[in-house]
């Protein structure tokens, strides 16, 4: 379980195949303090590390993850948000995320306006999105803003622009898109509901 508030950004040192396996390699400020069998948010996919090196950490992603996130167009030099698990009784400063992403969504627009930007992201998915809603971007929490059927706004400080992978976005870029886990489950009772 994650909050979506990022602790640090890491930088992709390989990728490496076995099978239909795909090991990724990443330098971080936090790498040093992890373990290994410990989960760990990247970019809003829930990873295990799998093995530690000098200031590195290494996951591994099965076919079902490269084929759900963006994480089989990952490249070395790449840019990841990173978070570690949600300490049991600790403060909730985002939302409930589990780090089960549902789409991945494609920025459409970025908009500076007084020192904040305005991204746009269009996805293909059911509608579970409400305004001033809760949604998770690359691992980041955030409010919906002026949703559509298939798209939706959201407004970035420069603290998170500057610390997290938003700063490398730009349009056409993809994204992982994990939806508030209560609206999910709203929805999947409505929809049992209407029958």
């Amino acid at each position: 379980m994650f909050t979506g508030i990022i602790e640090a950004a890491g930088t992709i040192t390989t990728v490496e195949r076995e099978q239909s396996n795909v090991h990724f390699t990443v330098r971080s400020p936090i790498s040093a303090e992890l373990r290994v069998d410990q989960s760990l948010s990247h970019d809003g996919v829930c990873l295990t590390v799998v093995a530690l090196g000098e200031g590195t950490h290494t996951v591994t992603a099965v076919q079902e993850t490269l084929n759900r996130t963006r994480l089989g167009n990952w490249e070395v030099g790449g840019v990841v948000n990173l978070e570690r698990a949600m300490v049991a009784g600790g403060r909730l400063d985002g939302h409930i995320v589990q780090g089960h992403v549902d789409t991945v969504g494609e920025c459409t627009e970025v908009i500076e306006s007084g020192g904040s930007w305005y991204y746009t992201f269009r996805y293909a998915t059911d509608d579970l999105l409400v305004d001033k809603g809760s949604v998770c971007v690359n691992g980041v929490s955030l409010t919906v803003v002026e949703p559509t059927d298939d798209t939706f706004r959201v407004a970035i400080i420069p603290y998170t622009h500057d610390h997290t992978n938003f700063r490398e976005l730009r349009p056409g870029s993809s994204v992982n898109l994990e939806f508030d886990i209560i609206g999910k489950y709203i929805a999947r009772q409505w929809a049992a509901y209407r029958g």
